[in-house]
């Protein structure tokens, strides 16, 4: 990659517009998860409703699956995107309407988590769809690493600024948030993208399930999702986060915020050094190896005893969780034909919600009957297993040395035909 990529990508204003389109929605999406779970239990009391929420807004995501991938295929991604970004700015709207009349109920809520989970479910294929037609091949790599950065910030910030806007009332969350997302959706109209090829004809049963059989006749594609899949199914201990912060660490309170922050801030720290030196060559190998890092540092988190260390190695897991997630992403995008990559997105973020909803149901099962701490050491190991019995079945996976299997040619976005219209 040429010395001027860095500065190609730092001044490329459709990523910069993309960009700023995912700090948005991705910032938005946060106050509107806290606010959210902190109105629902103030309504019922009930810890189990928290939980229900999370499973509600899960749901559209296995259930529209086949679709969502079709939409981002078959129409302009801006336009599913924004209209994505539109139906959440009234979702927080009606939000605002409810708690300032205080007409909010249990009911009311779980049906907007519903919405805005079927939101969300359009709205992730073709976001990650568009990203190859906003910048260059040859810039890809760093481009996810930077896309990411903005998610993770966002996790970091967002959450904090949600919690302190709420306690001056539900109505001062819910308002900021409409805003951000009615100027998401206007930086993601205004993206000056690539053509995309798009899937021509009806909706058929074939055509739906096209993203899942690319994938299963893709080895190396299917390795990277599976991979991820279980390790993080495997690996997850931040279900246990609180039990870890109150009974075995006794930091309280403000430990459990800092241990919650510390992957991110380590996954902050990474997607930054890699949209600056991205990992060009033995692609396979560090992925396999970041996999490998995460579950050493799950194991090692499961058997400190010591606040301090615990959140340095939580910060380790975050770092080695965005190489491998960078490295991935990254992968799978380039190597899926543009008039697929809806589809084989929906597919990968089935997988990767699958392993966060399914990962904290598993550590809390297993800690119940284990324990806590054999619980999140028999997840690492599980990682690790995982990772070696991987790099058997997926062979040239593990050893391939680039992320395309062609060379690409680094050319400005610009000088390609925009998606018109």
């Amino acid at each position: 990659m040429s010395d001027s990529a860095p500065l190609l990508l730092r001044h490329h204003r459709p990523f910069l517009a993309f960009w700023l389109a995912r700090v948005f929605t991705a910032s938005g999406f946060q106050m509107l998860t806290v606010a959210i779970g902190w109105q629902l239990y103030q309504l019922t009391g009930n810890v189990l409703d928290l939980g229900l929420v999370g499973l509600v807004e899960f749901a559209p995501r296995v259930l529209l699956m086949l679709h969502t991938g079709h939409v981002a295929d078959r129409y302009d991604r801006r336009r599913v995107a924004a209209l994505c970004q539109s139906l959440q700015a009234l979702i927080a709207l009606a939000l605002v309407l409810g708690s300032a009349s205080d007409n909010v109920s249990r009911e009311l809520i779980f049906c907007l988590a519903f919405l805005l989970g079927a939101a969300r479910s359009f709205e992730m294929p073709a976001t990650q769809a568009l990203l190859p037609n906003v910048v260059p091949p040859g810039l890809f790599p760093r481009a996810v690493a930077a896309s990411a950065s903005a998610t993770q910030a966002a996790t970091i910030v967002a959450p904090a600024v949600g919690g302190l806007l709420y306690a001056l009332g539900s109505i001062w969350v819910y308002g900021p948030t409409v805003a951000l997302y009615v100027i998401a959706c206007g930086l993601t109209l205004s993206l000056d993208a690539r053509q995309q090829a798009q899937q021509r004809g009806r909706a058929t049963l074939e055509s739906l399930l096209a993203g899942i059989r690319f994938i299963r006749s893709r080895p190396d594609i299917l390795g990277a999702i599976s991979l991820d899949l279980f390790a993080v199914l495997l690996g997850g201990a931040t279900a246990l986060l609180p039990v870890f912060a109150k009974d075995i660490l006794l930091t309280g309170a403000w430990g459990l915020g800092l241990l919650r922050s510390a992957p991110a801030v380590g996954a902050l720290l990474m997607s930054l050094w890699l949209a600056r030196f991205p990992f060009e060559r033995k692609v396979g190998r560090t992925m396999f190896t970041a996999v490998g890092v995460f579950g050493v540092a799950t194991i090692a988190f499961g058997l400190s005893t010591s606040f301090w260390f615990s959140l340095a190695v939580l910060v380790v897991l975050g770092a080695a969780d965005m190489i491998s997630m960078v490295i991935r992403s990254a992968f799978v995008q380039l190597e899926t034909p543009d008039e697929m990559r809806g589809r084989v997105s929906a597919v990968n973020g089935l997988f990767i919600g699958a392993s966060n909803q399914l990962g904290e149901f598993e550590s809390g099962v297993t800690a119940h009957w284990l324990g806590t701490v054999p619980a999140v050491v028999l997840g690492g190991v599980g990682t690790l297993v995982v990772t070696g019995v991987w790099i058997k079945l997926f062979p040239t996976l593990a050893n391939r040395d680039q992320l395309h299997s062609q060379p690409v040619a680094e050319v400005p976005a610009a000088s390609a035909a925009p998606i018109k219209g």
